[in-house]
């Protein structure tokens, strides 16, 4: 058993890295567009960096995700939320849909940067090149699925955020107030029912519905403009 978690370190890095930095990278980018946008909580509280260790949590970035991977082969996980007062904004309903747009815009920049690296790579290297390249290639599909994750239009996620600073009223207070129930839905919808399915012989893998066909829209258009 030791030998064969030995001989996964290296990929267990390979999607680590990759996973790590997308996490971080897409809740900076929500401090710095705050900060941009008027509201320096975030930069108070020392989440304005790029220093992972502010952003992790200690269950969503590194236990869930560790027990899911050696259990499931899939992961799972979460940040610490950059704290933003979005009274502080200097237009708030019309900032909030900036400042919620900055991590998933972030997680499109890198997977299709990672994209474009990944195309001056050989699939003839070496054990080093090879891992880099598989890195590469966690980190495009890690920052797409990140990205449409988040724009689901569900509070507390990106995309509700926008939703509510978007639509009208009349639709923008109805889904604003779902926002302390928003964990409880996805949880619900993304993990007890595919779990019942499986109990009951059907398959009721909501990831599958509703991730599955943009994440692979999302990969193409990206291989598409990486020239891959």
């Amino acid at each position: 058993m030791l030998e064969g978690l030995i001989d996964r370190i290296p990929m267990i890095f390979a999607v680590a890295i990759p996973a790590i930095l997308a996490i971080t990278m897409h809740e900076a980018a929500h401090g710095f567009v705050a900060m941009w946008r008027g509201d320096d909580t975030a930069w108070r509280l020392g989440r304005v960096t790029l220093n992972p260790l502010r952003h992790i949590d200690p269950l969503g970035t590194v236990v869930l995700p560790a027990v899911m991977y050696f259990t499931t082969g899939f992961v799972f996980g979460w940040a610490k939320p950059v704290p933003v007062n979005f009274g502080r904004l200097h237009h708030p309903r019309r900032d909030m849909v900036w400042v919620a747009l900055a991590g998933p815009g972030v997680n499109f920049v890198l997977a299709l940067v990672s994209a474009i690296i990944w195309g001056f790579t050989s699939p003839q290297g070496g054990a080093t090149e090879m891992w880099f390249r598989a890195a590469l290639e966690v980190s495009v599909l890690v920052n797409v699925v990140l990205m449409v994750f988040n724009m689901i239009p569900l509070p507390p996620l990106d995309g509700g955020r926008v939703a509510v600073g978007i639509l009208p009223d009349a639709l923008a207070f109805p889904l604003a107030r779902l926002e302390k129930y928003g964990m409880l839905i996805l949880i619900g919808a993304f993990f007890l029912l595919p779990f019942i399915g499986r109990e009951l012989g059907m398959d009721l893998s909501v990831f599958s519905w509703v991730l599955g066909p943009p994440v692979d829209y999302m990969i193409e258009l990206i291989r598409i403009l990486s020239g891959n």
